[in-house]
Order: C-alpha cells, then sequence, then structure tokens
C-alpha cells in the first residue's frame, strides 16, 4: 500500500502509482485522470468482460467507478482514506465505449469527508450521466 498520509494528500501522481499497484484497477484497465483538490476523475474503456447478461456495464462496476471518484476525491482533500459508505442511484443502463466517474468532496472533516460522484458512459464522444453516488470516506493513520 502507498503512503497517503495527512501530510502528503493525492496527487495524480500517486494515484497513477496506485492504480498501477491494484490488481483490480489494472483487471478493469481503469486510469485516473484528475487528483487534486477534492476532485478526481477515473476512466475505464468497455470490455465485453465487464458486462451482465443483457450486455451493459455491470452495476457492480458502476459501483465501483462511483467509489474510487469518490474517495480518491476524498485522499486529494485529506490523505488516505477508507470508504465507510456509499449509495449509488443507477439511472440508466451502461453502454458506451469507455466509462467515466468524477468524484468531489461536498465537506472534509478531521473524522470523515463526504463526498459525491456521478458515472457516465461515452458514446459516440456524447457523456451520458448513468448513476450518481453519495459516500463518506474515513481518513485513516490520525489518532
Amino acid at each position: 500500500m502507498l503512503d497517503v498520509s495527512k501530510e502528503k494528500v493525492a496527487t495524480l501522481e500517486i494515484m497513477k502509482q496506485v492504480v498501477k499497484h491494484s490488481s483490480f484497477n489494472q483487471l478493469t484497465n481503469s486510469d485516473v485522470t484528475a487528483c487534486a483538490d477534492g476532485f478526481a476523475e477515473v476512466q475505464m474503456p468497455f470490455s465485453p468482460e465487464l458486462c451482465q447478461h443483457k450486455g451493459f456495464l455491470h452495476g457492480g462496476l458502476v459501483g465501483y467507478l462511483a467509489d474510487v471518484a469518490l474517495s480518491w476525491a476524498c485522499a486529494s482533500a485529506v490523505g488516505e482514506v477508507l470508504t465507510s459508505e456509499y449509495r449509488v442511484h443507477i439511472l440508466a443502463p451502461g453502454i458506451g465505449e469507455r466509462f467515466i466517474g468524477r468524484g468531489q468532496v461536498i465537506k472534509a472533516g478531521r473524522r470523515q469527508v463526504v463526498a459525491r460522484s456521478d458515472v457516465y458512459a461515452v458514446k459516440d464522444g456524447e457523456e451520458k450521466l448513468i448513476a450518481t453516488a453519495t459516500g463518506t470516506c474515513i481518513p485513516v493513520g490520525k489518532k
């Protein structure tokens, strides 16, 4: 695990290293494209192996994009965090060439950080909102 402590909030460079060392992120071929000042963006290309029986992006992966986007946004604000809860509302089927999760911190406190994220499907260059989420992250390594 890479050290993202209070003195060292997550940056794009740090999160690229996290992605590089995370088997699951590699399995999904995800890439972090932004991470700073309470905002993060992660992208994942379409792959038939990531779909459910109707050919849509599996809901578990929609939740994954929502979770990593909001938790990495939190990490960019306060340092290393763990997600304690998140709630996803799936609004439309995941149909596209790639998918984007964008997270934004709503409020950062010492004991918890509340954030939101939106997940988009990109098809023919057009973004379509397919899910929205809110979540809470807990800063770790603090007494």
